[in-house]
């Protein structure tokens, strides 16, 4: 299958969305799984709602997912006079027409049709009209283009990979419109002809366009053109149930990237969405596409999960060396030197879910840090005795071990378990939970361990 040809064909009016990315990356699992070419194009014919910052944001998100494309973008405006020719050619075989409806009238007829227990489509009402009539009647009264696909008889068969073949007969569908009353076309024509025209094999996308297909694949056809095939997958849910949009969660790329999230968990969350029969050890987008089986995707909806994802991200997170790591904590530690931040980053790594966590260390990067006030009751009930003997303890100690350290406290205070480790832990740390305590003293060193035993003895009272 070397020449399988996908698309990713956004409109540039906004972000680069979680449905987007399901989209875009499924279509690029299944050109690079069969060694074939995923294109990139821009779907700019809404020219008031299209803006080239759009169009470089959308690059940059996918260039940052590391979704590379084949080729320069393409953009669907460079074949307005290729959708202009169909329109045309749709005409004159009397496969389109134009109507001349008002809103008023298609809502009345909408309402009828439903309180006889009828779908709300169009009535075909302008689809009689002479050419001649139609023509004249053009010169002076707005209208829109239909397709002319309505009748009592023929079906359209949509070639689905997911579900087999799936028939529609011409009785059950409308006739959509293909270009507005201000002379724009809808997202039908130029869509399909465009996939004609890039030579688009293959196309991966929700079930919502099942009906669309229906209606580009009879359009094609009219054209004489092949449609392609088509995998028809499950919606992707928000976590509530509810249809992904940007009022129901649905994160831009651009919002998770300055949340310092890794492009890999996003990518990793994703592909598994519907299909379950990727291996958890495939890491990379190559290994994801030598997994994929398109055919595996799921025809379900699936619910999209913030959790998975910043799951995936404390992975990979995990599996960063601390080289990579220090210039990731750079902006939350500013004063550190780089071969502190190495060192900060093989302390806390283990630790940290995101990397904005490491804010939660801070008192170990500097001891004027407080203790919090929940925290700082169990420095209290320890009380300044206790920490007055630990210090005292670690003078006279001749190495910096964490285990010969307590075990002297704990002969010298009576102290053990619970009320032994967690009052040392607050006192260097901040924190009730974290590294292991040893590799703490070790980064902290004789003078940093000494510095915070003073401070938390000052803020006890003492």
């Amino acid at each position: 299958m070397s020449d399988v040809v996908t698309r990713f064909a956004p409109s540039p009016t906004g972000m680069l969305h979680l449905g987007n990315v399901r989209t875009a990356l499924l279509n690029w699992l299944f050109a690079h799984r069969h060694g074939g070419r995923f294109l990139l194009r821009f779907e700019d014919t809404d020219r008031d709602r299209s803006e080239t910052h759009y169009i470089d944001t959308i690059q940059n998100d996918l260039v940052w997912l590391g979704l590379d494309w084949d080729g320069e973008p393409l953009f669907q405006s460079a074949h307005h006079d290729k959708h202009t020719q169909a329109l045309r050619q749709l005409a004159e075989q009397n496969d389109a027409y134009r109507c001349f409806c008002s809103e008023g009238q298609l809502n009345l007829d909408r309402k009828l049709a439903t309180s006889r227990g009828l779908p709300p489509r169009y009535s075909g009402r302008c689809k009689a009209l002479s050419s001649e009539e139609s023509r004249q009647r053009a010169e002076s009264e707005p209208f829109v283009w239909r397709l002319a696909i309505r009748s009592d008889a023929g079906e359209v068969v949509v070639r689905d990979e997911l579900r087999s073949d799936v028939h529609f007969t011409c009785a059950d569908l409308d006739d959509p419109v293909v270009v507005r009353s201000d002379g724009t076309f809808t997202f039908l024509l130029p869509n399909a002809v465009d996939d004609a025209l890039d030579g688009i094999t293959h196309t991966m996308r929700g079930d919502d366009h099942l009906t669309n297909s229906a209606y580009q694949v009879w359009l094609l056809q009219r054209l004489g053109y092949a449609a392609p095939v088509y995998f028809h997958h499950g919606l992707l849910l928000g976590e509530d149930g509810a249809k992904l949009s940007k009022r129901t969660g649905s994160h831009s790329v651009e919002s998770l990237r300055e949340q310092g999230l890794f492009p890999e968990a996003l990518l990793q969350a994703m592909a598994r969405l519907g299909h379950p029969n990727i291996p958890e050890e495939c890491l990379t987008t190559n290994e994801l596409a030598e997994h994929f089986s398109a055919e595996h995707v799921s025809t379900s909806s699936v619910r999209w999960s913030d959790e998975q994802m910043w799951r995936w991200h404390a992975r990979f997170l995990h599996t960063l060396d601390p080289v990579r790591l220090a210039p990731l904590l750079k902006p939350f530690s500013p004063n550190l030197t780089d071969e502190q931040l190495i060192g900060l980053a093989g302390l806390v790594e283990g630790n940290l879910s995101r990397v904005e966590d490491v804010k939660g260390y801070a008192r170990i990067v500097d001891v004027g840090v407080a203790i919090g006030d929940d925290d700082m009751q169990i420095v209290r009930e320890a009380g300044a005795d206790f920490f007055k003997s630990a210090l005292d303890i670690w003078s006279e100690l001749e190495s910096d071990d964490w285990k010969g350290w307590t075990d002297a406290v704990k002969a010298a205070t009576g102290r053990k378990g619970r009320q032994l480790f967690l009052p040392l832990r607050m006192a260097l740390t901040g924190m009730q939970h974290g590294p292991e305590m040893s590799h703490v003293v070790s980064f902290l060193g004789r003078e940093g361990v000494t510095l915070r035993l003073e401070d938390t003895l000052e803020r006890t009272g003492s």
